[in-house]
């Protein structure tokens, strides 16, 4: 006759459930889990914010002889995606969708126009002068109206946010949302219309002043 023992369970060592312990409350804090016992969990490591930045100083000042004649009001959607090599997305990777919104002005440089450039028949009643052509100029990111819509970030991501100076940086998706307004800026006949906008501007202004014919070119 076989008599069996049963052996009771055999407990977890201390030294092992404070490890479970600690792993479980990281996975908590990294993961962004709130959980319903503890509503406060995400203010008690929240930051405040104080302006303590000085008056502005004035650097220098510098005289604008450039007309603008025109300006672009752009909006696009980036979707940067920034993936790990070797690891999948939910360690290693983040997503961004960005809705970017700015503006780019169209100018004519009126500084560069010589006497050369301006010629007057002896009745003064023509007139012909040439322009430089229009150029654009810088696209102007609008803060208000630019937001992210959803970010993915991967596990380490997240890690890496906790000890970060600038936690959530949208300045690649910004960069790349400048880019983008700048080349749609450039296929969009925004010089076309400053061009337009000018010589109607300086054919109204010599026409006030009793010249009966105004002619206005574009070169270099």
């Amino acid at each position: 006759m076989t008599t069996s023992v049963t052996h009771p369970p055999r407990s977890m060592p201390g030294w092992a459930k404070v490890v479970t312990a600690f792993v479980l409350v990281l996975a908590v804090l990294f993961a962004g889990i709130r959980l319903a016992v503890l509503p406060g969990i995400k203010d008690l490591f929240g930051t405040e914010s104080h302006d303590r930045s000085g008056p502005a100083l004035l650097k220098s000042v510098q005289d604008m002889s450039r007309y603008d004649a025109a300006s672009g009001a752009f909006q696009v959607v980036v979707d940067l995606e920034k993936d790990a090599k070797y690891l999948p997305a939910a360690i290693r990777g983040t997503r961004t969708l960005y809705v970017g919104a700015g503006t780019v002005d169209a100018y004519v440089d009126l500084g560069r126009v010589g006497e050369k450039d301006v010629s007057v028949d002896a009745g003064r009643t023509s007139a012909t002068l040439r322009l430089p052509h229009a150029r654009l100029g810088r696209p102007a990111l609008d803060a208000d109206h630019s937001y992210a819509v959803s970010k993915q970030r991967g596990l380490l991501d997240r890690l890496g946010d906790l000890f970060s100076d600038n936690p959530n940086g949208e300045q690649a998706v910004q960069k790349l949302a400048v880019r983008h307004i700048g080349d749609a800026a450039r296929s969009s006949g925004l010089t076309a219309r400053a061009e337009a906008n000018t010589t109607g501007m300086l054919q109204g202004l010599l026409h006030s002043l009793g010249f009966k014919e105004v002619h206005v070119t574009y070169g270099a």
